[in-house]
C-alpha cells in the first residue's frame, strides 16, 4: 500500500478495506487478535476501515503504546479529509443523500433505455441451429412458453440488487408479449416447474401446452441467491427439475430454444446435444425481459462475447483459455494418445470457450498484416484486417486478437488476448 501503491505508482486517494477485511487477518492466520490485525493493517497503509470498528477499538491505544505512529494516524486522516473536501462534503454533507436526487435519478425514462439496450447487448447466442431465433414477428406461429424464469421478475437483479427494486423488472413474459403484441405471434403459457426442488406435478401440464404449439421457448435458470458471495456449487447442471422437464419437453418434437438466466457458467453438456438454440442471459436486472425480446424478435443482432469459459463437465475445473502448457500437451491430431495430459472421458476442451458468441449473421476477416515483423521491447505492432459481413443481417463483431509466444524465459500461456474491438457492419 505504500511502497509499490504510493511510491512507486503514484496512487493519492486513500485506502478502503472491504467489509471487516482487517477482523479476518485472525481467522486467516496472519494475526493473533484484533488488535494486532488492526496495527498491521495502519502501518501497511490502510485509511479507512470498513464496518470492523478495529481502528477506533484499537489505534488509540496503540498509538500511545508506540506500536502505531500518530503521523501514520494523522497521514490516513488527510487522505480520507482530503477526499471528502473534493466531493463537498464540508460544504453540505449531506449533498448524496437527497430524496430529491433519488427521485429524478432512479428509473429515470433515459435511465431505463440504456438499461434496455445495455441488456440486449449482454446476451450471447451460444447455438442457434435452424435459425431458431429470431422469431420473425410477420408469421402466424404459436409460441409455448415454459419455465420457471417465463414470468420471474425476483432473480432478474441478481445478488446484488441495489437500489433496483425486484418487482419492478420487467419479466420475459412481459417483454415479449409487448414486442409481439399485434402481430400473428401466440404465446401460451406453463410453469413446468420451479427453480429448485424435484417437484414435476407441473410437468403435465407443461407437456400439454407444448403439444399445442409451433415451438418451445423455455426460459430456466438459477435462483440469485445461488450466485454472488459464498455461494459455490459442486453440481453446476440446471438445479431442481429443470433439465429433467427439457428431456420431457424434447420428447414432444417440437422445436426449443433456452433462453438462461443464470450467474455462472453452467454444465450444458446435455442441453447442447439435445436443444435446437440456447442463448445466454445471464441477470439483466431491471429492463430484462424488453432486452431479451429486443433479441429475441431479431430487432438486436446478439453480439456478446462469452467473459469465462462454460466446461463440459464440473471436473474440468479450473478451466480458462489462458492456461499454461503441460510437459506433455495432447497433438490435437491424436486425441487419444496414451500418456499425455488429457481426460479418458472428454475433451480437454471446454463446452463453450472465452470469446465465444454467435451472431445472425455471419462475417468474415481476411488480410490479416502486421506494420513490422520485428520488434524490440518497449515498441508495439499494429495488427490490421479486414472484416465483412458476408450474411444478409447487420450486426456487431467482437474482433478479438490472441497471441502466443513459443518460446520465453518465463512460460508463457498457450493464448492470451492482446487487443479486441467491437464494430458495426
Amino acid at each position: 500500500m505504500t511502497d509499490l501503491l504510493r511510491d512507486q505508482w503514484g496512487f493519492r486517494g486513500f485506502v478502503v478495506t472491504d467489509y471487516t477485511g482487517i477482523n479476518e487477518l485472525v481467522p486467516h492466520g496472519v494475526a493473533k487478535d484484533e488488535k494486532e490485525a488492526s496495527e498491521l493493517a495502519a502501518n501497511a497503509g490502510i485509511d479507512m476501515d470498513m464496518t470492523g470498528a478495529v481502528f477506533s477499538k484499537y489505534l488509540l491505544q496503540s498509538v500511545q503504546e508506540g506500536k502505531v505512529a500518530e503521523e501514520t494516524i494523522n497521514n490516513a486522516a488527510r487522505s480520507i479529509l482530503e477526499m471528502k473536501f473534493i466531493l463537498g462534503l464540508f460544504d453540505d454533507p449531506y449533498r448524496y443523500l437527497s430524496e430529491e436526487r433519488e427521485k429524478n435519478t432512479i428509473m429515470r425514462p433515459d435511465f431505463l433505455q440504456e438499461a434496455r439496450e445495455s441488456a440486449a447487448r449482454s446476451i450471447v447466442l451460444l447455438k442457434n441451429n435452424n435459425n431458431f431465433f429470431p422469431l420473425a414477428k410477420n408469421q402466424s406461429v404459436t409460441v409455448a412458453l415454459i419455465g420457471p424464469m417465463v414470468k420471474d421478475k425476483i432473480n432478474q437483479n441478481g445478488e446484488w440488487a441495489g437500489k433496483g427494486d425486484r418487482e419492478q423488472s420487467i419479466s420475459l413474459f412481459e417483454g415479449l408479449t409487448e414486442k409481439y403484441k399485434g402481430t400473428g405471434v401466440r404465446f401460451l403459457y406453463a410453469t413446468g416447474c420451479d427453480l429448485l426442488t424435484d417437484d414435476r406435478t407441473g410437468f403435465d401440464e407443461a407437456i400439454r401446452v407444448a403439444s399445442q404449439a409451433d415451438l418451445v421457448i423455455a426460459a430456466m435458470g438459477e435462483d440469485f441467491n445461488y450466485s454472488g458471495e459464498a455461494a459455490s456449487r459442486t453440481n453446476i447442471q440446471l438445479p431442481g427439475a429443470q433439465q429433467q422437464l427439457l428431456k420431457e419437453l424434447k420428447e414432444t418434437g417440437k422445436p426449443i430454444g433456452l433462453v438462461l438466466m443464470n450467474g455462472r457458467p453452467l454444465d450444458l453438456s446435455w442441453e447442447d446435444e439435445n436443444i435446437d438454440a440456447i442463448m445466454e442471459a445471464w441477470y439483466l436486472r431491471t429492463m430484462a425481459g424488453h432486452g431479451l425480446a429486443d433479441v429475441i424478435a431479431g430487432d438486436y443482432n446478439p453480439s456478446a462475447r462469452l467473459t469465462m469459459s462454460f466446461p463440459r463437465t464440473v471436473g474440468q475445473i479450473p478451466i480458462y483459455y489462458n492456461h499454461k502448457n503441460t510437459g506433455r500437451p495432447l497433438p490435437p491430431e491424436d486425441p487419444q494418445m496414451d500418456y499425455k495430459s488429457s481426460y479418458l472421458d472428454v475433451p480437454n476442451s471446454p463446452l463453450y470457450p472465452f470469446g465465444y458468441g454467435l451472431s445472425y449473421t455471419t462475417f468474415d476477416i481476411s488480410n490479416l498484416r502486421l506494420d513490422k515483423t520485428a520488434f524490440s521491447t518497449g515498441e508495439t505492432i499494429t495488427v490490421t484486417a479486414d472484416v465483412t459481413n458476408t450474411g444478409s443481417t447487420d450486426g456487431e463483431l467482437v474482433v478479438q486478437l490472441y497471441i502466443r509466444d513459443l518460446v520465453a524465459s518465463v512460460t508463457r500461456p498457450v493464448k492470451e488476448l492482446k487487443g479486441f474491438d467491437k464494430i458495426t457492419h
